[in-house]
């Protein structure tokens, strides 16, 4: 779907041409085997590969032991980091986990790890991607880690816990092993990521951060260890307001529902301490970070507020860098969609194979695949999307199908608004002037139901130049 058509070179092969898979023919089927499954992202394997030679190609390329998701990864890896590189704004490295489920493929069960409430045998999967901080844009996947939850004993110790290398708290260190130490990047991380191992480790990475905390933690006020220690939360809270703002936001009850809520943001620089038990290893100093404060006012009754307390290292000072601050962390919903991009749109979680080794380099391939998928959302919504062309981005046969489709004649000037916007039309979209912006899933169908018709449209023009 991002096939980088301008420069004439698909988007599989700028990231797969050159991965080190010991062989440059299984380096060109990895690309080969991406730019297929990008144009039937969904359904499973044999519907994404029509071809049976197709097909067996992916299967002979994930049967080999030289091609490893760890290989497949750092090709995507790489590909992302020369993107950041072109970048002169800052950039967002947003990190979250999420459950797949292989609980069907009985031969494999003794080599997954408990998901769920233990009763499903899956990966926990835990990715970092990489987003233009100032348009949102998704650069690419950074790293992937697939990790198998242990099955802890009850009476496991604290001494015990810190030592255990596979305990789930070190997936947030471990996505950092690839990152540079550069304060143009920027962490961003939900609640699970405020351990105060993590938020050490983040002081001393040489990147700037935003993590949601999710402890209660003690503070000191300023970052000096001067005064009373204070409850973090009641801290916050009490501080002087810098400003408000209002959005829309989604009902608890009924997810569908929006409704336009008011926000106040407090901030202020603070010394937290670290706690008395300690869960992981890390130091005994104070750091010294920012927090800010979001808090909606008069939620409506029998809901809860919306609040979130954000912890830095970026200095906040005004109601202006608060909203900076914010204005990050508010990007890190792009991971959620991205993790509903795998699972329903690339259906991820529908690969049959008998053996991880095989299993592992398909996910690999196909996490790859599912950020094309938010990358057409992505230019519909660039300032130039109205004027740039259709072409520049994708192939004229694509073009052309889509607007005999919309048009009833071939419009090779449509630009990237104009396809975009006839694509969501096809993916059930009504174009209405009140409705949202098309998102990526509804892009998708188009795709799915765009990419049919091109390949009809194919097979008419070779019958009549036949």
């Amino acid at each position: 779907m991002s096939s980088q058509y301008e420069t004439e070179v698909s988007l599989g092969w700028a990231m797969f041409a050159h991965a080190q898979l010991g062989d440059r023919r299984r380096s060109h089927r990895a690309a080969l085997a991406f730019d297929q499954a990008c144009r039937h992202p969904g359904g499973t394997l044999p519907e994404k590969f029509t071809s049976p030679a197709d097909l067996k190609g992916l299967y002979r390329l994930c049967d080999c032991d030289e091609v490893t998701h760890a290989d497949l990864l750092a090709a995507v890896r790489e590909h992302t980091f020369q993107r950041i590189a072109e970048e002169e704004e800052p950039v967002l490295l947003l990190h979250d986990a999420t459950e797949l489920d292989y609980s069907t493929l009985t031969s494999i069960q003794d080599d997954l790890g408990q998901i769920g409430k233990g009763t499903h045998r899956g990966y926990i999967c835990h990715n970092v991607l990489a987003v233009a901080a100032d348009r949102g844009e998704l650069l690419g996947l950074v790293d992937q880690l697939l990790h198998c939850r242990d099955e802890v004993p009850e009476k496991e110790t604290m001494a015990e816990h810190r030592a255990r290398e596979t305990r789930e708290s070190l997936l947030w260190l471990k996505g950092t092993t690839h990152l540079p130490r550069d304060a143009r990047l920027i962490d961003v991380a939900d609640q699970g990521a405020s351990t105060f191992e993590f938020l050490e480790h983040e002081c001393k990475s040489g990147r700037r951060f935003v993590i949601r905390n999710g402890k209660e933690r003690k503070v000191y006020a300023g970052h000096q260890p001067v005064g009373p220690k204070h409850d973090l939360k009641e801290y916050v809270s009490g501080l002087a307001e810098l400003g408000r703002f209002v959005m829309d936001v989604q009902g608890q009850r009924d997810r569908k529902a929006r409704k336009e809520a008011e926000f106040v943001v407090r901030a202020a620089s603070v010394l937290v301490c670290p706690p008395h038990a300690k869960y992981g290893n890390h130091g005994n100093d104070p750091l010294p970070l920012c927090v800010v404060e979001v808090r909606e006012l008069a939620p409506p009754a029998g809901e809860k507020p919306v609040e979130w307390i954000l912890l830095t290292n970026e200095p906040v000072r005004s109601f202006k860098d608060a909203w900076r601050v914010i204005g990050w962390y508010e990007r890190r919903w792009i991971i959620e969609e991205y993790h509903k991009a795998m699972k329903t749109g690339c259906r991820i979680e529908d690969l049959q194979f008998t053996a991880v080794e095989r299993l592992q380099p398909a996910i690999a391939l196909l996490s790859a695949v599912a950020t094309t998928l938010l990358n057409l959302r992505d230019a519909s919504r660039r300032a130039d999307a109205k004027t740039r062309r259709a072409t520049t981005l994708l192939a004229p046969d694509y073009v052309e199908v889509l607007s005999l489709w919309r048009y009833h004649k071939i419009r090779l000037t449509m630009t990237i608004h104009d396809f975009c916007f006839a694509l969501a039309r096809l993916g059930g979209h009504q174009n209405r002037k009140h409705d949202h912006a098309p998102g990526w899933l509804v892009l998708w169908r188009g795709w799915t139901k765009l990419q049919s018709m091109l390949d009809g449209y194919l097979v008419a023009q070779a019958r009549t130049c036949g």
